[in-house]
């Protein structure tokens, strides 16, 4: 029961961040919760009354799990990494799937994977990473997804990098091969002139976007670089040459048929049976070449269900 308590709390809480963010000229959380980035202790003041206590504030700390930053759930003082959310894909890569079970997919450095396909939505990711040749595996991040809807192509990719600046904006988005441009300012919004409902915004000022299409999907993107310190204590080799800059991902989907596969994908669908050992420190999803797709806008992996039709349709909230 505790824990499908924490899962409905980060269903209710993802609808009302990725609600809140989408709000033209209003990128800011909702009343009740506080976004912080942690540094030094890791402990924070917050400046909402703790209903537990009655205190008028709250005195938390942000897990050692979130890298950039944590949410404060006012009311009761909870604290939780935006990864934590279901449909977020973070760091090398950590998958949330839609049955609230996180996962780990490694594919291969330089490779395009299917993470989601559906009969109008197929969505391929670019993997990058280096090879650690202790663990004979490589590690990756997604650093580019093609998606595919109705007959349309967008592009999103982190550029690579040498030296990472924050304040210099590294996404490159296209749609339909044409530049997707937007000002470097907090809200500033891009909207299709050929597709109703297509719409792309800043959440921040530079490298963080919100994707949108209305009654298909909403893709929440971050531009980040591996840390000299995060090399050092994962052992990801990391050079002065490369920043290795990648997507932080968070994904709703609003109309999946309940026959969607993908990495990412199947976790949504109504008879999605989890085999891995989610009592593991890192359960592994397997099965890589089933899901290898040929180029960033392929649909020949193994799996695909793109442009196959269906007439069951799931709204996943």
């Amino acid at each position: 029961m505790a824990k499908l308590g924490f899962l409905l709390f980060c269903a209710v809480l993802l609808a009302i961040i990725t609600k809140a963010v989408s709000q033209d000229n209003n990128t800011t959380l909702p009343p009740n919760f506080v976004l912080v980035k942690p540094f030094g202790n890791r402990i924070f003041e917050a400046g909402c009354a703790d209903t537990k206590t009655s205190k008028p504030g709250c005195s938390v700390s942000c897990p050692k799990k979130c890298a950039d930053e944590c949410l404060i759930f006012c009311p009761t003082c909870h604290t939780i990494c935006m990864c934590q959310l279901p449909g977020n894909v973070c760091g090398d890569p950590r998958f949330n799937g839609g049955d609230g079970n996180t996962f780990y997919f490694h594919g291969r450095k330089n490779r395009d994977f299917c993470i989601v396909s559906d009969s109008n939505l197929h969505i391929n990711a670019h993997f990058i990473g280096n090879h650690n040749p202790s663990i004979k595996r490589d590690f990756t991040w997604i650093q580019s997804l093609g998606i595919l809807f109705d007959n349309h192509k967008l592009f999103l990719s982190a550029e690579k990098t040498v030296v990472w600046d924050d304040d210099k904006d590294h996404l490159n988005i296209t749609f339909d091969g044409q530049a997707v441009s937007l000002p470097l300012r907090k809200s500033a919004m891009w909207v299709s002139a050929a597709v109703p409902g297509l719409s792309v915004s800043r959440s921040k000022a530079s490298n963080g976007v919100v994707i949108e299409s209305k009654g298909n999907f909403k893709i929440m993107a971050n531009a980040v670089p591996i840390t000299e310190k995060d090399s050092k204590i994962h052992n990801y080799g990391v050079s002065k040459n490369d920043s290795l800059a990648h997507l932080d991902l968070g994904f709703k989907f609003y109309n999946l048929t309940d026959n969607v596969h993908g990495v990412l994908g199947q976790t949504y669908r109504p008879d999605y049976v989890n085999k891995m050992d989610v009592r593991k420190k890192m359960p592994v999803m397997g099965g890589a070449p089933k899901y290898a797709s040929s180029d960033i806008f392929a649909t020949d992996c193994e799996i695909s269900r793109f442009g196959h039709g269906s007439s069951v349709a799931t709204a996943v909230a």
